[in-house]
């Protein structure tokens, strides 16, 4: 047997985890088969249900309401998706492979032979919410990069290095370097989903009649592979898959320290402005008021011209830039991203098109993920604007 596959029993149900490359012809053909061939009582999938409708629902990006997104504070998370959607589009493009056509596969094989079929995985929002809550400010800014590298890379990957991927060795490596670049997002991407999934896999285990034959990513076959076996003969302890499950599927709250930074910053810029309105002349308190608005609006309006913005959406994030810095309730992105969608809105082959993005060039030419460009590279503008404005503003009273 390859070490793809592993065949396990829990509970006295034998399930059997094939482990796949998401953008690989042979593990579309590798599921197909074992489903046809063993016929088990249930087949579990690696999707949540928002990633199996992107999938299979044709209109599920014309259903995007791109304002809505950005007013309610969840531009980042979409951003998010559409790199490491792009990343793995592109690795399909070139091998001519749909990602995650091998679960959408075994999904399609299992309705034919009138096989039931349960997705398994944890919503990505989720997933993507506990990771950010879980980084410090370092790990965001290494998130951030490379979800956008991703996005931007140009390597390409041969049929038999995608393929390589399945092998254990390979595996061993990637999941050490991403646990010693960034361990909390391993951590959340990785460990808790092989728990997560395990405990699925388990249930429905309990639930099929007959064997069940679960379709998993190969970097997670190890460590489900790992909680089910623990599990053993026994199965599920009575109440410990609900109560793991609530606890995976949460959002951690935001510490004080966090909590407290956003209004830090502000307090920290109306205390230097307030002190040197007090102490120094008028010319050099216009002069501070000058900085602030060259420093924050400045870089703010420079990444609405990197993402090529509207003139009008670069006016009003060099505007808006020093006064959102002050609110802690709303960014200037949200802004720039609103004025670039109401002078360039998406046209009906933009919310076509977006399911298609695969690269750098597909990122500008499409307006919706311009305006989400828009909305990223002007609030990280600002931010990286805060700290240099702040010592600029104090070297001033320092005189």
């Amino acid at each position: 047997m390859s070490t793809n596959n592993v065949r396990l029993t829990l509970g006295g149900k034998e399930i059997h985890l094939i482990g796949t490359a998401h953008v690989s012809r042979e593990s579309i053909d590798e599921v197909t088969g074992a489903i046809r061939d063993e016929k088990p009582g249930m087949v579990c999938v690696e999707l949540d249900q928002g990633r199996y409708g992107a999938i299979t629902q044709q209109d599920n990006w014309e259903r995007l309401d791109i304002t809505k997104v950005l007013k309610e504070g969840k531009g980042f998370l979409l951003i998010a998706n559409l790199a490491l959607a792009s990343f793995q589009r592109r690795l399909g493009n070139e091998l001519g492979v749909k990602p995650g056509q091998e679960m959408i596969a075994a999904v399609n094989t299992a309705q034919e032979a009138g096989i039931a079929f349960s997705l398994c995985d944890r919503e990505v929002q989720v997933t993507l919410r506990r990771a950010w809550a879980n980084c410090g400010f370092l790990s965001k800014c290494k998130l951030l990069a490379a979800l956008l590298s991703s996005a931007f890379v140009t390597e390409k990957l041969s049929a038999d290095e995608i393929e390589n991927l399945k092998n254990a060795n390979e595996l061993d490596g990637m999941m050490a370097e991403l646990a010693k670049y960034l361990p909390a997002v391993k951590e959340t991407l990785i460990d808790e989903r092989d728990r997560y999934l395990a405990i699925r896999i388990g249930e429905e285990s309990l639930k099929a009649d007959g064997s069940v034959l679960a379709v998993v990513g190969a970097g997670h076959l190890k460590g489900i592979q790992t909680h089910l076996e623990k599990w053993g003969e026994g199965g599920l302890a009575a109440g410990e898959s609900a109560a793991a499950l609530a606890s995976l599927e949460s959002i951690p709250p935001r510490n004080r320290l966090s909590k407290a930074v956003k209004w830090i910053i502000p307090a920290l810029l109306v205390a230097l402005i307030t002190v040197g309105f007090i102490r120094a002349d008028f010319s050099d308190f216009l002069q501070m008021l000058w900085r602030w608005v060259l420093w924050n609006g400045g870089l703010a309006a420079l990444g609405c011209i990197i993402a090529l913005g509207h003139p009008l959406a670069i006016l009003v994030s060099f505007l808006g830039a020093p006064f959102t810095t002050l609110n802690p309730f709303i960014g200037v992105g949200i802004i720039s991203g609103l004025v670039q969608a109401a002078v360039r809105k998406p046209r009906v082959c933009d919310v076509e098109g977006i399911s298609a993005i695969a690269g750098l060039k597909d990122i500008y030419r499409n307006r919706i993920s311009r305006i989400l460009l828009v909305f990223f590279l002007s609030s990280l503008g600002s931010s990286i604007a805060t700290l240099p404005a702040l010592i600029s503003i104090a070297g001033l009273l320092a005189k």
